[in-house]
């Protein structure tokens, strides 16, 4: 994979970043988004593929993206296929400051250091080149304003933004309700981001434990037991409250 085209994942966190505040919208769902967003972006790569609820590898070299190819190891060390839900529930601690830095680098945003309540270190990223923000969010805009079903990839960042709440940051107030519910409506367009928009929202939602699956015959509970609907879902990953990685996530 060459690395002229940015990726959804660092398209879906410059969707994400205020230009005003350096603050990243949505961020405990947004690290949901972003772990989706890599296997959308293997799935386009051709490195994974769906199976049912599951993800499989179907060609395990490299892509050439230091991230993405990790994603692709753990993956492929796995051995069967993964459910999507799973997945996006394990622990991800540090993959938004991981993408941060990435854009850093490649001059797209600029840290800005600063205290919260004047005593904690606080690190915001404030965008370089705004039109690359705006290039991404106009291919959102044609989408939704003309209705012509629009490319895989540009439907798969759709699903993902809806599904990590991003809606009423692109398209605030009543004025942005229709256009919400179109974005929505956009998930439809690209099985692969469709399963893991649903994916997340699972997550989200407590559900990740246990497979979707026909109820078990009377008398015989489903296979693996039923969590209790006040437990949180496994592998939500937590944001770290002390320490250095704490200090540098935008929050």
């Amino acid at each position: 994979m060459g690395r002229s085209r940015r990726t959804l994942p660092e398209e879906l966190l410059l969707l994400a970043l205020d230009p005003t505040t350096g603050t990243t919208a949505q961020p405990q769902s947004l690290d949901l988004g972003l772990a989706g967003a890599q296997l959308v972006e293997l799935a386009l790569a051709g490195r994974i593929a769906p199976d049912g609820d599951r993800i499989a590898v179907v060609a395990p070299r490299p892509t050439g993206d230091p991230t993405l190819d990790c994603a692709l190891e753990l993956l492929r060390r796995r051995g069967a296929p993964v459910r999507a839900v799973n997945w996006i529930g394990g622990p991800r601690l540090g993959l938004r400051q991981t993408y941060l830095s990435h854009l850093e680098r490649c001059g797209m945003v600029h840290a800005v250091a600063g205290q919260m309540c004047g005593v904690l270190p606080t690190t915001r990223y404030q965008a370089t080149d705004t039109e690359i923000s705006r290039e991404i969010r106009s291919r959102l805009d044609s989408a939704i304003r003309t209705g012509v079903p629009p490319d895989p990839r540009t439907a798969a960042l759709a699903a993902l933004a809806h599904a990590v709440g991003l809606g009423k940051h692109l398209y605030p107030g009543n004025e942005g309700r229709s256009s919400r519910s179109r974005l929505r409506d956009l998930i439809r367009h690209d099985p692969m981001g469709g399963l893991v928009a649903h994916a997340v929202m699972d997550v989200q939602n407590g559900v990740a434990a246990q497979p979707r699956r026909s109820p078990a015959p009377s008398g015989r509970p489903a296979v693996g037991g039923t969590r209790p609907a006040t437990e949180p879902a496994r592998g939500v990953p937590m944001q770290p409250r002390h320490g250095s990685m704490a200090r540098a996530v935008a929050h």
